[in-house]
């Protein structure tokens, strides 16, 4: 599944009935999205530190997928993430954030 595929997934569950999606829960509710998100990357990281690349892949998916969910219930959607990875295509790390 591509990124592309699950924003797009993330989408349609916007539609759907809360009680009967974890997705559509989230996005009705953005500080729980918001929290989900965080302990995922605290998830991410813990598994980082340990070295397991299978549990880091697993997390990560669960991060990914909780950042776009986050990202949607504030009505940020993948195509604007994408715009402004692509802004940043020519300019060193160290000067983007220099520029902030």
């Amino acid at each position: 599944m591509s990124l592309k595929d699950l924003a797009n997934t993330i989408a349609d569950r916007a539609n759907t009935d809360p009680s009967e999606s974890w997705t559509a829960k989230l996005l009705a509710n953005p500080d729980k999205a918001a929290e989900k998100f965080g302990e995922e990357a605290v998830e991410a990281i813990i598994e980082a530190t340990k070295g397991d690349k299978t549990r880091l892949t697993s997390e990560a998916a669960d991060v990914m997928y909780h950042l776009l969910v986050m990202c949607a219930a504030h009505g940020v959607t993948l195509n604007d993430i994408e715009a402004e990875l692509a802004k940043r295509t020519n300019q060193s790390g160290l000067a983007e954030k220099a520029s902030r």
